[in-house]
């Protein structure tokens, strides 16, 4: 086998060890952690309710991750993907100052 048959052999082998370790359908998502930089950044709270409101004043009990633009789940999911935080999911009664209404 020549060095470059074998180099794009292990480049292949690499990458397909990769797209498999980070399927979604095999493993658990990864959850977005409240205190993590960014997280803290844009106030996320797991809990709508939890939100401190004297810090985002313009925070309503109802807008909730689930009803949401940016949110990428279904509304009974267990959790969904937001643009926002790359491939870590939010809860759907999360909430952050990015919210937007859901059209």
């Amino acid at each position: 086998m020549s060095q470059t048959n074998r180099r794009t052999f292990l480049i292949q082998v690499a990458a397909a060890g990769t797209a498999l370790a980070t399927s979604q359908g095999h493993a658990a998502p990864v959850m977005v952690d409240p205190k993590d930089p960014q997280a803290i950044g844009l106030g996320y709270a797991t809990d709508t309710a939890k939100v401190d409101a004297k810090k985002f004043p313009k925070h309503n009990k109802d807008q909730k991750c689930v009803n949401c633009a940016l949110y990428l789940g279904k509304p009974a999911d267990a959790s969904g993907g937001c643009p926002l935080f790359g491939t870590k999911h939010v809860t759907p009664g999360g909430w952050c100052s990015a919210w937007a209404k859901k059209a």
